[in-house]
């Protein structure tokens, strides 16, 4: 039975001899590398040196030092943005800047500028026979401008205003004139311009600011007009006389209107006084009474003569009785008094009240001329709107004349622009740099010269050699490790090709293929997802190449968006290499010890969202003892994860039984060499430990035709 066909042994560049090929030829090598050194020195001689110089303005607001604008300048700079910075290039390169500055240094007159002035012999054959085009037949202006613009480089700088001018030139001092002719040529437009612009300001402002006195002169005439014609005198710069007049009058109103309700208060409270018999001493108008006051003083005057008296004389005495006469005469002035006082005040609430009325009436006639005067004052402010616009239009016509005329001279109007360095003549040429034409032409003869040696001796194959099986040195390191290879046959158990070839017979396989009949990584990968597989596990019987196959297939199940967790029960920890950050990480040793718990062994993938638990760093044999509990652990992992793979790389079926069933778990089997004999052998195996399916993986694309999901039946 054929297991697939035979592929043609992969072959390895030789670079040992490639390079010996290119030392057997380094006579080769260094003569095309000195003769090109030799031709770039010649050719580099021949051509005409060039000089370059440059110029550099900073474009910038600037306004005469007396100008009101001056205190603005900050704001004006915000304004001149990149795009303002890039049309003041595209200025300094405009074709009148170019010309007026060729005409100033005579530009036409030097055959660098104007060499089909001066043409050769040959040229004139060839404008003869048709094969060029007479360059006279140009006018000379344009040929001058040609040459100028490809010596000319006008370009902002970057992240600021700044604008450089660079030229170059045959003649260092040409080199150095053009830039500082076209930056003076520059800022003379600028300044021209600003001057052009005052002046058609001045001559437009001067007939609108004569019109607009005589609009304001007859605005305020009609304001007067109106203002007597209507009654509408101003007794301050803000009321009318009527206005004015109800305003007193409202004013006086209030206060007689105050007086009125203090003097019925002050009276009735007298009055209050007198009718309950209350003392009338605390009410402050009949304090304040003069007669009241000397009549107080002469009641308790006579109550102290009777108080003494008393002492030694009887009631009936002449002298007792005149004394209370006199005590009641004096209570019968008081009162009368306080009576005077009532009417007093009754008396003044009557005055204030008549005065109130008048008030009152007087109020009630202006409030009717009032409205008839509102109605005269709408038309009065419309023309004074009228009037004031057109005297702030006057005087901003007048501020702006008086600013415009103050620029009429060319130096009071500064240019956009300030100069921060000029073109000096260039002691060095800028152009050809011999050192380094040299260097880059030998260099690339050297470089092309080894690159065709190269290439033809691998065209010929001479430095081609089949390639050798890759070392496993991880594989090689498991080996040596005792631990691992008498404590855990699970982690690496593989039979050699004696041993297969010394086996019984082994059972014939039925063969059972996918539509695809793919092998690939991703093949697998999408099989897994479709079947909804929980866990999957791989067996590598080449060792890390199969180990590294179990790590591109858990890459890809993560890139499919699934959970997706591999535990490396390897010897060589090969998955644990490629996607952990560290070979000393916790791991599956530590948790199968009990020294930490599940969630302490998962680490992160490095190159995707998978996750790993790497071999670890237990004792191996110690582990061995809690292998059994591997399923388990597996079996919680599946509640978290949507796929678990377990790698084992090159273990037998009787060690993948101990740590999954065949009802419970996908078997896959990577392989990367077709060998049918121990494919075959490797299927009968896991057929009698119940696994009856068993897919087939192979980085490499289709391995054989036994396609990718076999079963094997004894």
């Amino acid at each position: 039975m054929s297991v697939g066909p035979v592929t043609q042994p992969d072959v390895d560049i030789d670079l040992g001899r490639l390079f010996k090929a290119v030392w057997e030829r380094k006579a080769l090598v260094a003569g095309l590398t000195a003769a090109a050194a030799g031709l770039a020195f010649i050719i580099t001689g021949i051509i005409n040196p060039l000089y370059k110089s440059e110029a550099r303005l900073l474009i910038e607001t600037r306004e005469p030092v007396y100008s009101s604008d001056q205190n603005r300048a900050g704001d004006d700079a915000t304004m001149l943005d990149e795009r303002a910075v890039t049309s003041q290039v595209e200025i300094l390169r405009s074709t009148d800047l170019v010309k007026q500055v060729a005409r100033e240094l005579d530009l036409s007159s030097l055959e660098e500028f104007d060499s089909a002035a001066n043409t050769s012999t040959i040229g004139n054959l060839l404008v003869l026979v048709g094969l060029k085009k007479d360059p006279l037949l140009v006018p000379a202006d344009e040929r001058v401008l040609k040459e100028f613009y490809s010596k000319l480089d006008v370009y902002a700088v970057p992240g600021s205003r700044v604008i450089a001018i660079e030229f170059s030139s045959e003649d260092p001092d040409i080199a150095s004139q053009v830039p500082n002719a076209l930056v003076d040529a520059y800022l003379a437009s600028q300044s021209g311009a600003k001057l052009e612009n005052n002046t058609d300001a001045s001559a437009w402002l001067e007939p609108e600011i004569a019109k607009l006195r005589q609009k304001v002169r007859e605005s305020e005439e009609r304001i007067a007009q109106y203002r007597s014609e209507t009654g509408l005198l101003l007794v301050n710069q803000q009321d009318t006389i009527a206005a004015k007049q109800l305003s007193d009058i409202s004013t006086e109103l209030s206060r007689v209107r105050a007086e009125r309700a203090d003097s019925e208060a002050r009276a009735q409270s007298v009055r209050n006084a007198l009718k309950s018999g209350q003392s009338v001493d605390a009410i402050s108008d009949v304090l304040g009474s003069p007669l009241v006051q000397r009549l107080r003083e002469s009641e308790g005057t006579v109550r102290a003569q009777l108080a003494d008296l008393s002492t030694t004389l009887l009631e009936a005495h002449p002298r007792m009785k005149g004394l209370r006469a006199q005590l009641a005469d004096i209570e019968r002035q008081i009162l009368a008094e306080i009576r005077k006082v009532l009417s007093s005040l009754e008396s003044n609430a009557r005055v204030a009240k008549i005065r109130e009325e008048e008030l009152t009436a007087q109020l009630n006639e202006l409030k009717a001329g009032s409205a008839r005067e509102g109605e005269e004052a709408v038309e009065l402010r419309s023309l004074e709107r009228e009037a004031a616009a057109q005297r702030d239009l006057l005087e901003t016509y007048l501020g702006r004349y008086r600013e415009a005329a103050s620029r009429t001279e060319p130096k009071a109007l500064p240019a956009d622009a300030r100069v921060i360095s000029r073109a000096v003549p260039a002691s060095e040429s800028h152009y050809p740099k011999k050192g380094p034409i040299i260097i880059v032409a030998a260099f690339a003869t050297f470089l092309l010269s080894t690159i065709t040696i190269m290439l033809g001796e691998l065209f010929s194959g001479r430095a081609l050699r089949p390639s050798t099986p890759m070392l496993r040195d991880q594989a090689h390191h498991a080996e040596a490790d005792p631990a691992f290879r008498e404590a855990a046959p699970v982690f690496a158990h593989a039979k050699t090709e004696t041993e297969t070839e010394t086996e019984t017979e082994t059972a014939v396989l039925p063969i059972i293929a996918n539509e695809a009949d793919d092998f690939t990584v991703e093949a697998v990968a999408e099989q897994l997802v479709a079947d909804q597989v929980s866990v999957a596990v791989c067996v590598s019987p080449e060792g890390d190449q199969g180990s590294a196959s179990a790590v591109m297939l858990a890459r890809t199940i993560a890139g499919e968006g699934l959970q997706t967790l591999l535990i490396d029960l390897t010897g060589s920890a090969c998955p644990t290499e490629l996607m952990a950050e560290s070979l000393r990480l916790p791991g599956l040793t530590d948790l199968m010890c009990g020294e930490i718990a599940i969630a302490d062994s998962i680490h992160p993938d490095l190159l995707s969202s998978a996750h790993i638990i790497p071999r670890g760093n237990a004792n191996a044999r110690r582990a061995m003892r809690a292998i059994d509990r591997l399923p388990m652990v597996i079996d919680a992992l599946t509640e978290a994860y949507d796929i678990v793979i377990v790698e084992c790389g090159a273990a037998d079926a009787a060690a993948i039984a101990r740590i999954a069933r065949a009802d419970t778990g996908e078997i896959v089997l990577s392989i990367l060499h077709s060998d049918e004999a121990a494919v075959t052998k490797l299927l009968a195996d896991f057929h009698e430990h119940g696994f009856e399916d068993v897919l087939l993986m192979t980085p490499g694309g289709p391995l054989s035709p036994l396609g990718t999901r076999s079963s094997a039946a004894a």
